[in-house]
């Protein structure tokens, strides 16, 4: 059995710039950082690419990494951030095509093409979570990621308000916000 680095010795020796330190951070943490932008992001590519970005960042600024929070804390913030930062930039190409069709320019290249993979043979229980996916990408920022931290990554509220740069109370607050906000989006007759 081969000897694993604590984070804290995993930190030294990234800033030493030993190449297997990286490896091992990689190796590490690559499926945590993956699952959580895949969660906010819902699509395999888009969330492997972001993830590399995030391991990139990593390399690149961990000479300023001081250890006020844990390494995996700050990774979780990495990748929380970049795939916010993602998200925003495919809502305003969409918002800029959608323009762009509504105003008649180039309309033969901005009419996406249909999505054949919602079959009509959909289960109920399969369209039940898409809008439940849909709902989740119209919270906030903020209570996006904390309710993807909290319920698909199971994080602790302590994690989350460390991810978050905040307190418990105000991530109890986003959590319960964005229950409310979820629940009147899918069941808007009972709101």
């Amino acid at each position: 059995m081969s000897y694993s680095p604590t984070d804290a010795e995993l930190v030294i020796r990234l800033q030493a710039g030993q190449a297997a330190a990286f490896r091992a951070l990689v190796e590490r943490y690559q499926g945590p950082v993956y699952r959580t932008v895949l969660s906010l992001l819902r699509s395999p590519e888009e969330a492997e690419d972001v993830a590399q970005e995030v391991f990139v960042e990593v390399y690149q600024s961990i000479a300023r990494f001081r250890g006020e929070a844990a390494l995996s804390t700050w990774l979780y913030r990495l990748a929380t951030s970049q795939a916010l930062k993602q998200q925003r930039k495919a809502r305003a190409k969409k918002r800029f095509a959608f323009l762009t069709t509504l105003l008649g320019a180039n309309q033969e290249v901005l009419h996406e093409p249909p999505d054949y993979r919602h079959p009509l043979a959909l289960l109920e229980s399969q369209q039940q979570y898409q809008q439940l996916l849909d709902a989740i990408a119209r919270l906030p920022d903020s209570q996006q990621v904390a309710f993807t931290l909290r319920h698909e990554q199971e994080l602790s509220y302590e994690e989350i308000a460390a991810v978050l740069d905040t307190s418990r109370p105000a991530v109890e607050s986003l959590l319960f916000r964005a229950r409310q906000s979820l629940r009147k989006f899918l069941h808007p007759h009972l709101a």
